[in-house]
């Protein structure tokens, strides 16, 4: 539809007819209550006649509602200043008023033959209800314009939750670049740590380090990953650091093969994982074991645990930057539908949980082997 039509008909549709009959109905009532004169009248009569005032008027109402909307389709297709669109719209106004007043003298001299002409009758009239188009033109033009104002907040808004998705990749990619080296760092340091005192099994290491350096570094640059490609690199991992712990590190993990294909963030499982071996296991001199779970909460509910036999909150708060920045890396995707948390294990240790949403279609994703040690 064309701009025209579309003014037109906004100003000219059932909603504002109502509006029109109700209130030609109430100025009808009136009428009558004003011309009451103490005496009683019999309810037909008095309902033929609120029912031919309210036809009258409805037929100035109508009128004027009519030039209203081919005002404001005229002003669709014009651009005049503001004054020039005032007088255009207190003309279609006024000639509605009258196109109407004429209506009505004609439809009275049709029910009543010989009906005088009566000018003064007429003009006032006219003028009285060129004043009711004007004040509700102005009302309808406020109330457009308030109903403007909203679209454009609205509009507005959501270009700034575009500009703040925009912002939360933005600090996401920030975050990733915070974690990758705090992670690859670390790694080569017990690489560098074991190749210095059994050079054979460092070769070995480097080797499987390389191995999976290969299939890491690629996914730290990604926005998403899945959960079986973090339980992949997870087991790269550990067995990286099983071979330089030796028997001081066994781990376990178990996921079930439907929730394979859930997204998850980049290197958060990783950092959960190194976090257990820095602050958890590396301390104590018997080391100790890791565990980790993936399981489906409810219908649409992902946890994964990361439990550690370690020396528990005793070497660390939680409040790591690893730890912290995982957060904050659930809170920009999720908001306040994913979680770390963090709790004593039984007897000793930490049990890092997170929490997050599973988005429709993702729970049957390709089988992947789990990985026991």
């Amino acid at each position: 539809m064309s701009p025209t039509g579309v003014a037109f008909w906004r100003v000219f549709n059932l909603r504002m007819i109502a509006a029109v009959f109700f209130f030609c109905l109430l100025h009808a009532l009136s009428r009558m209550l004003a011309w009451y004169d103490g005496e009683p009248q019999p309810l037909p009569y008095w309902l033929f006649d609120l029912v031919r005032f309210t036809r009258q008027t409805l037929l100035t109402g109508l009128s004027i509602l009519l030039m209203m909307a081919l005002a404001e389709a005229c002003l669709a297709r014009l651009h005049l200043n503001r004054w020039a669109r005032v007088l255009l719209q207190a003309g279609f106004v006024s000639a509605g008023a009258v196109l109407g007043t004429w209506a009505r003298f004609v439809v009275a001299n049709w029910d009543f033959q010989d009906v005088s002409f009566m000018p003064s009758w007429f003009v006032s009239t006219a003028v009285l209800w060129t004043l009711f188009g004007g004040l509700a033109y102005a009302v309808m033009s406020v109330l457009r314009s308030d109903a403007d104002a909203r679209d454009r907040l609205r509009q507005a808004a959501r270009q700034r939750e575009a500009l703040e998705a925009q912002s939360l990749e933005a600090q996401v990619s920030a975050l990733n670049a915070q974690i990758e080296p705090h992670f690859l760092f670390n790694t080569l340091a017990n690489v560098k740590r074991l190749y210095e005192t059994t050079p054979h099994r460092g070769r070995d290491m480097l080797v499987s380090l390389i191995a999976y350096l290969r299939a890491a570094l690629p996914s730290m640059r990604r926005h998403e990953s899945t959960l079986g490609q973090e339980l992949e690199l997870v087991r790269n991992y550990l067995t990286i650091l099983q071979m330089r712990m030796g028997e001081r590190l066994s781990f376990d993990i178990v996921a079930e093969p439907a929730l394979l294909a859930t997204r998850l963030p980049p290197m958060v499982l990783p950092t959960l994982v190194e976090n257990a071996i820095k602050h958890g296991l590396s301390p104590l001199p018997e080391g100790g074991r890791i565990e980790i779970e993936a399981r489906a909460e409810g219908a649409d509910q992902l946890a994964v645990e990361v439990r550690d036999n370690g020396r528990g909150f005793s070497a660390s708060g939680g409040s790591g930057v690893g730890l912290a920045n995982t957060r904050a890396r659930l809170a920009a995707l999720f908001g306040a539908d994913a979680a770390l948390e963090l709790e004593a294990g039984t007897p000793r240790g930490v049990v890092a949980r997170v929490r997050m949403p599973i988005r429709a279609g993702e729970r049957a994703g390709e089988r992947v082997e789990g990985v026991m040690a």
